[in-house]
């Protein structure tokens, strides 16, 4: 399930859960599409941290000082 569908879907679970409640399969299916959304953010967000490179903050290389 791509990540559009994912959130269209946990939004038409939220809209129905306030207009009228949810069944207790809908109320598992909306904790499972969640636990699906926040593994996807929690993988994405990894990632991005895997990315980012330690700049060394040595006066001696000729940065004026300056702290990255």
């Amino acid at each position: 399930m791509d990540i559009d569908s994912l959130v269209q879907r946990i939004n038409e679970l939220a809209r129905k859960a306030k207009a009228e409640g949810l069944t207790e399969d809908e109320t598992t299916e909306r904790a499972n599409l969640r636990e699906i959304y926040l593994g996807n953010i929690r993988r994405n967000f990894r990632q991005q941290l895997e990315t980012i490179e330690f700049v060394d903050d040595d006066t001696s290389k000729g940065n004026g000082g300056l702290k990255h």
